[in-house]
């Protein structure tokens, strides 16, 4: 067929069926802060939705309106399954909202707070209570061991 017997908004058809963004099948835990930005991101994805449907030109741009979509079913979700976790262990230890300050067998000392997935962010020093940096401290104490990445590592302070 023909180039010319083809439809110009062919692309914006197939732009405007973006699958779904992937929810973890583990508990929505999330600390004070992750509620509040996850209700930030939902209030987000409420306003570009508004804005969408408000346009003039969904017919003509389908994929706004489908990514805004998209994001609105995703914050819904995260937000109806936010599990709000306040405390953290008792006896000291290493647990969700906890920030654990490890020394590194190569010297290096680093300070790691574990959160939920919506607010984790490893370069900003937050890491999910299910990656496996936070497996490995969860339920220590100071002057603990631990194994991180094939090195070692003790953990010196937990607040």
């Amino acid at each position: 067929m023909s180039v010319a017997f083809t439809k110009e908004n062919d692309a914006e058809a197939v732009a405007a069926d973006l699958p779904d963004r992937p929810i973890p099948t583990h508990p929505n835990l999330v600390t004070p802060a992750g509620l509040a930005a996850i209700e930030t991101a939902l209030a987000a994805a409420r306003a570009a939705h508004s804005a969408a449907q408000a346009s003039d030109a969904i017919s003509s741009d389908r994929s706004a309106m489908a990514r805004a979509t998209r994001e609105l079913r995703y914050w819904s979700a995260r937000r109806a399954s936010a599990k709000l976790v306040e405390t953290r262990p008792e006896d000291g230890s290493a647990g969700f909202g906890s920030t654990v300050t490890l020394a590194r067998d190569d010297g290096r000392e680093q300070v790691w707070h574990i959160v939920g997935d919506d607010e984790a962010d490893p370069a900003a020093g937050r890491v999910s209570y299910v990656s496996p940096l936070a497996r490995a401290v969860m339920g220590k104490g100071v002057g603990e061991a631990v194994t991180i990445a094939g090195g070692g590592a003790e953990i010196v302070a937990i607040a």
